[in-house]
C-alpha cells in the first residue's frame, strides 16, 4: 500500500519552504478575494442612494439581497468540485470573468428584476473563488502553516470591503451616482484577471499529475524540490473520484455536516448585519455616504482580526478560539440593537462586532481548508460556503420582514445574535470530532 506522504512529491508539497513563489500565490488569491469583500458590500451600499433614486423602500431590496447569495450558492456547489478534478487556474479564470462582466451590467440596471439578475450571475461567478483560493493557496504552503496562510488570504474580503467602503463614500460625498459601486467592482476583477493570466501557477499537484510537462512547469516543480524524474502520478493526491462522495467518506461524515452547520449559521449572521447594516444607519438619521463610512468598519474590524486570531488558533487550537469569537461576536452584535450609543462608541463597536463576526468566518475558511486532504479541499469549502450560503440567502429576507414588520431598525440584528451562539456550540462539537481525523487525512491512493 502506498500513501499520500510515503511518495516524494508528496513530502516535498508538504514540507515545502515558503518564498517568493508561495507568497506569490498568496498575493494573487488576496487580491481576488478583496473582488468577494467588495461584491458582499457593494449592494448594500448601493441600496441607500437607490431607495432615493427609484422611490423605493429599503424592504424591496430584499428580491435582489436574496439572488445575490443564490448566485454564489449555486456557483460553489457547480464548481467547486470541477477545482478538485479539472484544475485551479482555469476555474479561477472563468469566475473572476463572469463576476466582472456581470458586475458592470449592474451599473445599467433600471429594474429590481434587473438587479437582482445581475446579483444572480456576479454571485455564480464570484463563487468559484472561494473554492480556488483556499486549494490553490493550501496546495502552495506547507501543512503546519496551512490555516494560518489561508486565513490571510481571505484576510482580502474584509479589506476590499473596507477599502472600496472607505473609496464608495467617498465619490457618493463627491456627487457621483449609485452606478460607480459597480463600475468599480467590475473594472477591479478584469483588470485582475490579466495579472492572473500571466502569473498565477496551476496547482503542483495537478502539474505533477501530468505527463509531457512544458519546460516551464517543470521549472516550477524544481523550485517546489520535484524533480521530473521523482513524479509518479498514481502518487499525487488528487481526486480520482466524486470528491462530493468523499466528504461522506473516508470519516468526514459528521465533520462535514458540523462544518455546514456552521457555515449556514455563520454566513447568516454575517450577512443580515452586514447586508442591512448601511440601510438600517440610513433609516436611524446617517446619510448615505455616512451610513457606507460607519459600515465599512465592520470590514475593518475584520482585517484586524488576522493579527491576533492566527495566534490564537495556533495557542488554543481552532475550535476552542473560534468558539470564543463566535460568542464575542453575539455580543457585540447584541450592543449595537439595544443600546443606544453614542455615535463614537457605535463605531467602535461597529468595528468590534466587524472583528468577531468577519474573524470567525475568516477562521472558519482557514480550518476547514486545513481539515480536508487536497484530493477534496475546493470541494469541502466549496459545498461548506455553497451550503452556508443557505443562511445568506434567509439573512436578507429575514431583515426586510422584520422590516415591514415594524420592527425596531437595530433590533433587526437581534437574529444575528442567535446564530452566532448556534455557531459557537456547532464550533465546540467540532472539537471533539476533529480530534478523531488526523490519521484521515492520509489515506491510501493506490493499492
Amino acid at each position: 500500500m502506498q500513501t499520500a506522504h510515503s511518495s516524494v512529491t508528496e513530502h516535498a508539497l508538504e514540507n515545502q519552504r515558503v518564498g517568493s513563489l508561495q507568497i506569490a500565490v498568496v498575493a494573487i488569491c488576496f487580491l481576488i478575494q478583496m473582488c468577494d469583500g467588495y461584491d458582499i458590500g457593494a449592494i448594500g451600499w448601493a441600496v441607500p442612494s437607490l431607495t432615493q433614486a427609484w422611490h423605493m423602500s429599503g424592504p424591496a431590496f430584499t428580491f435582489a439581497f436574496a439572488f445575490s447569495n443564490i448566485g454564489i450558492m449555486a456557483g460553489a456547489l457547480v464548481a467547486s468540485p470541477l477545482a478538485d478534478r479539472f484544475g485551479r487556474k482555469p476555474l479561477l479564470l472563468a469566475s473572476i470573468a463572469i463576476f466582472g462582466l456581470a458586475s458592470l451590467a449592474t451599473a445599467a440596471a433600471a429594474s429590481l428584476t434587473y438587479l437582482a439578475a445581475c446579483r444572480f450571475f456576479t454571485g455564480f461567478g464570484i463563487a468559484g473563488t472561494f473554492a480556488g483560493t483556499v486549494a490553490l493557496t493550501g496546495d502552495y504552503t506547507p501543512q503546519r502553516l496551512r490555516a494560518t496562510m489561508i486565513m490571510i488570504c481571505f484576510t482580502g474580503a474584509p479589506t476590499g470591503g473596507f477599502v472600496g467602503g472607505q473609496i464608495v463614500a467617498l465619490l457618493l460625498h463627491q456627487g457621483f451616482g449609485w452606478p460607480i459601486i459597480f463600475i468599480i467592482g467590475g473594472f477591479f476583477p478584469l483588470a485582475l484577471l490579466v495579472i492572473m493570466a500571466m502569473f498565477l501557477p496551476e496547482s503542483p499537484r495537478f502539474l505533477a499529475a501530468r505527463s509531457n510537462l512544458a519546460p516551464r512547469h517543470q521549472a516550477l516543480l524544481a523550485r517546489l524540490d520535484i524533480a521530473p524524474g521523482s513524479l509518479d502520478p498514481n502518487t499525487v493526491d488528487v481526486a480520482r473520484g466524486n470528491p462530493i462522495v468523499m466528504l461522506f467518506g473516508e470519516g468526514y461524515a459528521v465533520s462535514t455536516i458540523l462544518l455546514w452547520i456552521i457555515f449556514f449559521c455563520s454566513l447568516l449572521n454575517l450577512y443580515l448585519f452586514g447586508f442591512w447594516l448601511p440601510e438600517v444607519l440610513h433609516l436611524i438619521g446617517m446619510t448615505p455616504a455616512g451610513a457606507v463610512f460607519a459600515s465599512s468598519l465592520r470590514d475593518f474590524g475584520g482585517i484586524a482580526a488576522v493579527l491576533y486570531l492566527g495566534f490564537a488558533i495556533d495557542r488554543f487550537g481552532a475550535q476552542r478560539a473560534l468558539a470564543a469569537h463566535y460568542v464575542a461576536g453575539g455580543v457585540f452584535i447584541a450592543l449595537i440593537a439595544l443600546v443606544a450609543l453614542p455615535y463614537a462608541i457605535l463605531l467602535a463597536t461597529i468595528f468590534l462586532a466587524g472583528m468577531t463576526i468577519i474573524g470567525s468566518q475568516t477562521g472558519a475558511n482557514a480550518a476547514c481548508g486545513a481539515l480536508y486532504p487536497a484530493r477534496m479541499r475546493a470541494s469541502g469549502i466549496g459545498w461548506a460556503l455553497g451550503v452556508g450560503r443557505l443562511g445568506g440567502i434567509v439573512a436578507p429576507l429575514l431583515g426586510g420582514w422584520l422590516l415591514k414588520s415594524g420592527v425596531a431598525p437595530l433590533h433587526i440584528f437581534l437574529g444575528a445574535c442567535l446564530f452566532a451562539m448556534i455557531a459557537a456550540i456547532a464550533t465546540a462539537l467540532l472539537k471533539v470530532r476533529a480530534g478523531q481525523l488526523p490519521h484521515l487525512a492520509i489515506t491510501e491512493l493506490t493499492s
